[in-house]
């Protein structure tokens, strides 16, 4: 792992945030943010109000499986150019812009579709409005990662999160309100006219370097000579020749660079988040089961608890910039752990505002430093020859055991009751806490070695 430099002050890690590209990443974050809830729980509201079947609104999530898969296309994203936008724009502006006209087009494709005679339209135009979306993921992670020094990526992941929980509050209580006011068909119209915040920032903001050092082209040329791809006169080895360059070589070069540690990488991004997405799961039908009523819920933990998952990751991103990443990253896990321990207290209670608020406002903030320390923890792990391709296989590793573990977290809860499960949840987290200590002592290892 590379040694990082660190900012000595508390008031210069402050002063980060006034920097263009970092302040940037809230419009790119809200841009990111805003077509997600519109293909998932805004999009069942809106066919349940329609009075669609529950089943086939069930179907409809399988949506969402777009987003576990975009490792599959990322490295297109990463090495193909787009005929005239890239020689105009360059590469990750030019996919930005494509990805957003795609979305704009899906949500307008949705809203102009008769849900009593046209639902497999809708579901049609609801995969392109996912795919565009999965796309626009791929390329900001790839722009954020090569817009700044690493020194930076826990600030570009505070602001990035900012944006993407202001574009959840406008897809999911903005278009409620809109659709109860109008129409739902209104409400994704208007969406579709709020994604010109992306392409407004797309076109304004600068185009990154983007570099391909020589242990990278080495590489490449020494795989594709091992699989006798030297001779790229025919068509066949030139497609197979850029299937090793753009697929094949991100994962060679990651072991390549991290060696034997790349498999505690790989089990630490795997891990991280299952403790929270795994509670995650349940809280809802928790608050509701402990007596607290609808309004009470969205009050303490979408708005006040916004506010404090916003705090979070600022204080994330500052922490990573006075301390560097991994022991950040160790507080946001150990911390992860401990608030589920909160919620067993929660659980054993009486229904009790004031203690939900105080129960919510630790997870949130903990969540949010989290959350900021790990993208910047993430985006630390890619090389600059393959951000997108790298970041996309991480960001997917990093939901999906998680994803896969908290599905059966209602059969817990059935057999155990919630404070059994919270701290079931919370054991969950317990790994990647001993993951970042080994990862730690194995990074001073290895500076002491450099001193020597």
């Amino acid at each position: 792992m590379n040694k990082q430099l660190k900012i000595s002050s508390w008031r210069e890690a402050l002063a980060v945030y006034t920097k263009p590209r970092i302040v940037g990443m809230i419009f790119l974050g809200f841009s990111a943010g805003l077509p997600f809830l519109l293909v998932f729980s805004t999009l069942s509201a809106w066919l349940r109000d329609e009075g669609v079947a529950r089943t086939t609104i069930g179907f409809f999530s399988w949506v969402g499986i777009t987003y576990s898969i975009k490792v599959f296309w990322a490295p297109v994203v990463d090495r193909l150019p787009l005929p005239v936008l890239t020689m105009l724009m360059g590469k990750r502006r030019s996919w930005m812009l494509l990805a957003q006209i795609i979305i704009i087009a899906g949500l307008l494709g949705m809203a102009f579709s008769d849900t009593a005679t046209q639902l497999q339209q809708i579901a049609l135009f609801a995969l392109l409005v996912a795919f565009g979306s999965a796309t626009q993921d791929i390329v900001i992670d790839a722009y954020r990662i090569e817009a700044v020094d690493k020194l930076f990526q826990g600030a570009m992941a505070a602001t990035y999160v900012l944006g993407y929980r202001l574009a959840l509050l406008a897809a999911g209580a903005g278009s409620f309100y809109i659709a109860e006011a109008y129409s739902w068909q209104t409400a994704y119209c208007f969406m579709a006219m709020l994604m010109s915040v992306g392409i407004i920032t797309t076109l304004s903001i600068r185009e990154p370097e983007h570099v391909i050092n020589e242990d990278t082209i080495r590489l490449e040329a020494k795989l594709e000579a091992a699989i006798g791809l030297d001779d790229k006169r025919s068509f066949f080895t030139k497609v197979s020749a850029w299937f090793i360059d753009s697929v094949i070589s991100p994962f060679v070069e990651f072991f390549q660079r991290n060696g034997w540690l790349a498999i505690f990488i790989l089990l630490l991004i795997g891990s991280y988040r299952i403790s929270d997405i795994t509670m995650g799961v349940m809280a809802n039908p928790f608050y509701l089961d402990s007596g607290f009523s609808k309004t009470e819920i969205a009050s303490v933990t979408k708005v006040f608890g916004f506010f404090m998952t916003i705090f979070g990751a600022g204080l994330g991103g500052i922490l990573v910039l006075r301390y560097g990443i991994l022991r950040p990253l160790l507080v946001g896990a150990i911390l992860v752990v401990l608030t589920n321990l909160l919620f067993i207290v929660l659980a054993v209670s009486e229904a009790n505002l004031i203690l939900l608020a105080t129960v919510i406002s630790v997870d949130n903030l903990s969540g949010g430093i989290a959350s900021s320390v790990f993208i910047a923890y993430l985006s630390s792990l890619t090389s600059t020859s393959y951000t997108a391709t790298q970041y996309a296989l991480f960001s997917s590793l990093m939901t999906l055991p998680a994803k896969v573990i908290g599905g059966f977290s209602g059969m817990v809860v059935d057999s155990v009751g919630y404070a059994s499960f919270f701290l079931y949840s919370g054991a969950l987290g317990i790994p990647a806490v001993l993951l970042i200590i080994y990862l730690i002592m194995q990074h001073k290892d290895e500076d002491n070695k450099t001193a020597d």
